[in-house]
């Protein structure tokens, strides 16, 4: 057995007989519903084929560019635009060696295995040979965009997209023939930036050629967003998306919502107190549109964003210069489900934390607002960002089970822009298998292998797939 083979063997995390069991016979099998991405739809719609290793390993992969220049590896051969992609690549497969026991050692061994069948160690002496095989796969039609969604079996891929993007792509998509089911999630970023008036007025008036509706008062904008919220819904979409860094813990009534609207329309800034009123007001009303179209809102909160300003200004946002934060979310989180929960308006909410101090506080919350109509309503979502490890999986696995009932946890999710992530679904359900395989072996759990499978399968697929009720491309378990 090669050096790589005893490394990534087929019963890898799986150190029990029970774990072995639950993995290859409920877990291995089951398809991948990817309801949070951020797969570019264009090349989805384009069935992209990808020239080189380099373009669909490391382009875009902050995860790969955060190690690198930890590793001090000069940014050129990062994210420069005068290096070669092979030299990048070579870069990177330099530093493989000296991530041990950081995931991405796991991952990009799984991504060279799964997808390309190449069974060597990632380093220097390795790379050329890799580069050869990986490009000539990527020749293949098994490896476009539609090729490997379908090869993983993936039957449901939900994008992040902004309310005045047109979704052509999307409408693209589902006239393609593509098995997977491909759908838009509503995530309005640029409408909570009113601090940044250059910013929140070009959005505007984008949002409101889309609509076709002159964003000149609250009231239109509140229109604009409702008939998208409407075209997102007519083509499949059924989730929308935000990212802060916590809820403000303030009140906005409608009157002081038209007044930030007017001021920054007119070009001022609004001030940090007017800002967490705005986004409070906001979060209301998009909540409510949820509500009303029976839709599920993810909330992703405390990422401490674009820490790195000189590589903020040079690249822009998403450079693998972010972080976890140390918000406050408890009691603004607790106002916001409560003030929608009052009036019959809370739709289906998945909580991400980025703070694992946070996730005692978002498994308890979740407790608070189930109500008897959905199973699971309120979600404690699973390890997100830097908790997408091992570690942070198996510690938000651990609160939700002693805090809230693992049995209707909606599972794994993406959140990459790289069609090479799907072995994190894989290493995911390895993780699941191993812990829940080790209870039974303890005698915690009852050694019941239908009860028990099913456990699995419901975390791994079944659950995902009745809580978000998307249609689903047919791949047989």
């Amino acid at each position: 057995m090669s050096v790589a083979s005893a490394f990534l063997h087929d019963d890898f995390l799986l150190t029990t007989e029970w774990s072995r069991l639950l993995y290859h016979t409920y877990a291995k099998p089951q398809p991948i519903y990817d309801y949070h991405c951020h797969l570019p739809p264009d090349q989805i719609a384009a069935n992209r084929k990808f020239e080189n290793l380099t373009q669909i390993w490391l382009a875009g992969d902050h995860y790969k560019w955060r190690a690198m220049r930890a590793a001090g590896v000069n940014e050129d051969f990062i994210t420069g635009n005068t290096t070669s992609d092979y030299d990048k690549f070579l870069a990177y497969c330099r530093i493989v060696p000296q991530l041990l026991r950081n995931p991405l050692h796991h991952w990009s061994h799984l991504e060279l295995r799964r997808y390309f069948g190449i069974d060597l160690l990632i380093n220097e002496t390795n790379a050329p040979l890799i580069w050869e095989l990986a490009n000539a796969e990527l020749a293949k039609p098994a490896l476009s965009t539609h090729g490997i969604l379908t090869a993983n079996k993936v039957a449901v891929v939900c994008t992040t997209d902004d309310p005045a993007d047109s979704l052509e792509h999307h409408v693209a998509i589902a006239k393609s023939g593509l098995e997977t089911r491909v759908y838009p999630t509503f995530r309005a970023d640029k409408l909570m930036a009113v601090a940044a008036p250059a910013v929140f007025n070009a959005w505007a008036d984008q949002l409101a050629a889309r609509a076709d509706v002159k964003v000149d008062s609250l009231d239109s904008l509140l229109q604009a967003l409702d008939q998208r919220h409407a075209f997102f819904h007519s083509i499949g979409g059924r989730l929308s998306d935000h990212g802060l860094e916590n809820l403000p813990d303030a009140d906005c009534t409608r009157a002081e919502a038209e007044v930030i609207f007017n001021a920054v329309r007119s070009g001022a800034a609004a001030t940090t107190a007017d800002t967490a009123k705005w986004v409070w007001f906001i979060m209301i009303y998009l909540g409510q549109l949820d509500a009303k179209r029976g839709w599920t809102k993810q909330l992703h909160l405390g990422a401490l964003r674009n820490n790195n300003s000189r590589l903020l200004k040079r690249l822009g946002a998403d450079a693998g210069v972010d972080s976890i934060g140390d918000f406050s979310q408890a009691r603004a989180l607790s106002r916001y489900l409560d003030a929608l929960d009052r009036d019959n308006q809370l739709p289906k909410v998945v909580l991400y934390n980025l703070n694992p101090a946070d996730n005692y506080v978002f498994a308890t919350m979740a407790g608070n607002f189930q109500d008897g109509t959905t199973p699971g309503k309120i979600q404690f979502g699973s390890g997100w960002w830097f908790l997408d490890q091992k570690e942070g999986m198996e510690m938000q696995l651990n609160a939700l089970s002693q805090l809230g009932l693992l049995s209707k946890f909606v599972g794994m999710l993406t959140d990459s822009r790289s069609f090479l992530s799907y072995p994190r679904h894989e290493y995911f359900r390895r993780i699941l298998c191993a812990l829940i395989g080790a209870d039974v072996e303890a005698g915690l759990i009852p050694a019941d292998e239908a009860s028990v499978g099913k456990l699995v399968s419901d975390i791994c697929y079944d659950n995902a797939a009745a809580y978000f009720a998307l249609e689903a491309g047919s791949f047989n378990s």
